[in-house]
């Protein structure tokens, strides 16, 4: 008898889209950032990467190794995300604010050693069903790129 009641619960459950998908892809690689795991961070960027500041997949897995390296703390916020999906292509635009705090004495302290916000333009495109990052620029806030509303 419940299970007949159920029933029309589960059948008015959404699908998830692929705006979700793309959401969760920017979020778990926030996630593994917070986390410093470059690993985890990499399995959602393509080997066909590149971007406008000159990097490609290596070139953006040095870069993570180098700021999880440099902070001894790491942490992301995004207030918001736009996505727009358009066939097998994605841009996902959001502001993240980026704080890092060192290894040293002074890293014991409330305040970041390192405190940036920055504007990103990320594109995805679904590889073998899964939405992978084939490129992103960023500028810092106040310097170009308008953030999401």
């Amino acid at each position: 008898m419940i299970i007949l009641f159920l029933l029309p619960l589960v059948g008015g459950c959404s699908k998830e889209t692929d705006e979700d998908k793309v959401k969760k892809v920017v979020t778990s690689v926030q996630q593994a950032a917070e986390e410093k795991k470059i690993s985890s961070v990499l399995e959602h960027i393509s080997k066909t990467y590149r971007d406008p500041q000159g990097n490609d997949y290596n070139g953006i897995k040095g870069l993570l190794a180098f700021y999880f390296f440099r902070h001894q703390k790491v942490s992301v916020y995004m207030p918001n995300i736009d996505i727009v999906v358009t066939g097998s292509t994605a841009k996902a635009v959001f502001q993240a604010i980026l704080t890092g705090r060192g290894t040293g004495e002074a890293s014991s302290g409330i305040l970041p050693e390192a405190l940036g916000a920055y504007n990103f333009e990320v594109l995805l495109f679904k590889e073998d069903g899964r939405w992978k990052v084939t490129s992103a620029k960023w500028v810092r806030a106040g310097e170009g790129m308008v953030p999401p509303q």
